[in-house]
């Protein structure tokens, strides 16, 4: 084999390795470390928190391409204030009317990047039926190993802003605040 055929040979093998290793990844929504949370004005007084206790989904991440999206279902009767009496209150017709809708949904649309990083998620959030566009803002992202599993596993934290009067949930607005703040820790493990 001549010279120009060895180097030809090995940038095809050096260029499949790459596109190899280049291939998006999915990653399985880990529930015991993924929450989201939610907090809202209480007539002034205080900034109430709140969480979901049950979240599902998957995330698609391809660090060389620069593209990802995320599908992430969370069970809106696992809502926990801390108090069961406000579980119940929360759930009901006026808030989340989890018999009616027992699950709010987030689909990205778009990931943007900043240097190898997830920066933002555009996508669209599904809450009592009412699908609205929102941005995710990502505080941290961390993609390595998993030091207890032995799998690659990805984290972040991100957050957004939705008016709940948007999603027929405005009872008591203004007095209680419209604007809730909603932030989610996640960790997915890959498949």
């Amino acid at each position: 084999m001549t010279n120009l055929g060895k180097l030809t040979t090995a940038l095809i093998l050096a260029a499949s390795i790459a596109t190899a290793m280049a291939a998006p990844e999915t990653f399985v929504v880990e529930g015991t470390h993924t929450f989201p949370r939610f907090s809202y004005s209480h007539f002034g007084y205080s900034t109430q928190l709140s969480r979901f206790n049950k979240t599902s989904g998957k995330v698609v991440y391809d660090k060389a391409a620069k593209t990802g999206s995320v599908d992430i279902v969370i069970d809106t009767k696992s809502v926990d204030t801390g108090y069961a009496t406000f579980d119940e209150h929360i759930q009901g017709e006026d808030f989340l009317d989890t018999a009616k809708y027992p699950t709010a949904t987030f689909k990205s649309t778009k990931v943007n990047f900043d240097g190898d990083k997830p920066a933002s998620i555009e996508g669209q959030l599904t809450l009592k039926g009412v699908a609205k566009p929102v941005t995710l803002t990502v505080n941290s992202f961390h993609a390595m190993p998993h030091p207890m599993l032995k799998k690659d596993a990805i984290g972040a934290n991100a957050w957004t802003v939705v008016k709940r009067s948007e999603f027929s949930a405005g009872k008591y607005a203004p007095y209680v605040g419209d604007e809730v703040r909603i932030d989610i820790a996640i960790e997915a493990i890959k498949e």
